[in-house]
């Protein structure tokens, strides 16, 4: 499987970038439940583990946050590696956009 890793830099400290994280996967779950189907989350502190199936793809991997960045792991099916870069850049953008104080 294709791999992903990405690091979001951020300067929230890692207790509200946590809330934010979290608060964006329960929003998601409410905003694009009819396109994303089968969302796991678990949280073990500040690191999470999450699985969903989107688009028909099964997507999983690991979220670490710290004081200072939101370190993202993940597997792609390889149906999804022509759009890599595509899925990359969307998440930072909303990463981004969700991490900005």
């Amino acid at each position: 499987m294709p791999k992903m890793t990405m690091s979001i830099p951020h300067t929230l400290g890692q207790d509200e970038a946590r809330d934010r994280v979290q608060g964006m996967i329960s929003n998601m779950k409410e905003q694009y439940g009819d396109k994303v189907t089968d969302l796991h989350e678990e949280w073990n502190g500040d690191t999470g583990r999450f699985a969903l199936k989107a688009m028909g793809m099964n997507l999983k991997g690991t979220l670490k946050i710290t004081d200072s960045s939101l370190e993202v792991d993940g597997d792609l099916p390889w149906a999804a590696k022509p759009f890599q870069g595509t899925i990359e850049a969307t998440i930072r953008e909303r990463a981004e956009r969700l991490l900005t104080p």
